[in-house]
């Protein structure tokens, strides 16, 4: 079939444009944190049938999407959407994930993808730098931080299995504490593991002395997790402590730095992450922190070879692959995969990692300013001091469904997306800044209607 040859398809040029001048526009357009979710009943009735025998074509389609469809939705990019950890990808990430769809690239084997994959590698390698790794550390993108935990504890759990002489009796055991994110449990579900939860220090903190207490009385742990910028509070584990302690008892450590891990680029908070450079395979969402659109999580290895000998895939239909090339199907739970890391890539090359480093530092100026502003306050209190880009607060005197009515009206109005959390079995509210457009002295006025 050639490219003029229309018998199946017909003439999509049409289509094609339409598709480009939409995201042309979108790139452009003013945004608001609005909370414009509808029930499915509400979107069946607006949208009417749109999947059918004979196709509604593409205006049709393109104007169900753009009147119904992405309106149902919230702008991840806005500087006021807050809540959870947002999305914030810089126009050129954005335009290149078109082109890389555009590209249809497999990104799975060099064979395939070998240019797509060396583009990548170079924004791992730019990671690697900032971990302080040995040369030869690397990975792959996958899609994002459940994919990356779960792709790097198997990893774990089979080279304990090979390094110890297999499956002790009782089964194998995960530590980490409660401050872990929810994926790590998710992860030992899947792996048919054990957590065993260590106990945190007064600030929220996995810590060397805690975890040695716990690896003695624990022979089968094989891996520990490690959280660099934990999800609710932003707070780094002490990494040089947990990483001595966990080499001692030969247990691999994961550091899932999702959120956080951006900070590694950061002069001001650099510090923090002391120790990672022990680390044996690390985690973080390029979506989240490092300005790339959706999906996106970088998944690093020290020592590579140990990803490849459990993620490698044999089959009749996959002999002729090239083993020595750097296949990024060998490196993770997946064989087919997009280039997913060809956005990130192409915004570092274009900006200069500089810009990242600064990118970086702006939102944490932005926390600490909005922090000092609630520490100020005659109506508000900061519940911790802020270690990264979180910052969580409350309002003394308020109930639970205070702060419900108060999260849903600015949500509902399109003011801002700030939504309630639970610290210390206590209702309080939550501020995610990783968006460097973020306007802090806006925060703190729209912060001024708790009162």
């Amino acid at each position: 079939m050639t490219v003029d040859d229309h018998s199946i398809w017909g003439d999509e040029t049409a289509t094609v444009k339409l598709a480009t001048d939409w995201a042309a526009r979108r790139l452009v357009r003013e945004t608001d944190p609005q909370s414009t979710a509808r029930s499915a009943s509400e979107l069946a009735a607006a949208a009417g049938p749109t999947i059918t025998a004979t196709g509604i074509g593409a205006d049709a389609a393109l104007e169900v999407f753009d009147r119904v469809l992405e309106p149902a939705t919230r702008a991840q990019d806005d500087p006021l959407n807050l809540a959870y950890i947002a999305a914030a990808p810089t126009r050129a990430a954005i335009a290149f994930d078109l082109v890389t769809s555009a590209a249809n690239i497999f990104g799975g084997l060099w064979e395939a993808g070998a240019g797509a994959i060396y583009a990548e590698n170079e924004a791992l390698a730019w990671i690697v730098g900032l971990l302080g790794w040995p040369e030869g550390a690397g990975g792959c993108f996958v899609s994002g931080g459940t994919s990356g935990n779960l792709s790097a504890l198997m990893t774990a759990r089979e080279t304990a299995k090979s390094r110890r002489g297999g499956r002790p009796a009782g089964g194998w055991q995960l530590a980490c504490t409660a401050n872990a994110h929810s994926s790590i449990r998710s992860a030992a579900k899947a792996l048919d593991v054990e957590v065993v939860e260590v106990p945190m220090d007064a600030r929220g903190h996995l810590t060397g002395a805690a975890l040695r207490t716990v690896l003695e009385h624990s022979p089968d742990v094989f891996a520990v997790v490690a959280s660099a910028g934990t999800t609710n509070e932003g707070l780094v584990d002490d990494l040089a402590e947990v990483a001595a302690v966990a080499h001692e008892f030969g247990v691999w450590l994961h550091v899932d730095g999702a959120y956080g891990g951006a900070g590694l680029a950061a002069p001001s908070v650099r510090a923090l992450f002391d120790g990672i450079e022990q680390a044996d395979s690390f985690i973080v969402d390029p979506h989240k922190w490092l300005f790339a659109p959706y999906d996106c999580c970088a998944l690093l290895y020290r020592d590579p070879a140990l990803a490849r000998a459990t993620h490698s895939q044999h089959a009749n239909y996959l002999d002729h692959v090239d083993r020595e090339s750097w296949n990024p199907s060998e490196l993770a739970l997946h064989l087919s995969r997009r280039a997913r890391g060809l956005p990130l890539w192409f915004s570092l090359a274009t900006h200069g990692t500089d810009r990242y480093r600064d990118a970086i530092e702006a939102s944490l100026e932005t926390s600490r300013a909005v922090a000092a502003a609630i520490r100020a306050s005659d109506h508000l209190r900061l519940v911790r001091e802020p270690e990264l880009s979180v910052v969580v607060f409350d309002r003394p005197g308020w109930q639970p469904a205070d702060y419900e009515a108060w999260s849903h009206a600015t949500a509902v109005e399109g003011t801002m997306l700030c939504v309630p959390t639970t610290l210390d079995g206590e209702t309080v509210l939550r501020l995610a800044f990783v968006n460097p457009a973020t306007d802090a002295a806006r925060v703190i006025e729209i912060l001024d209607t708790l009162r």
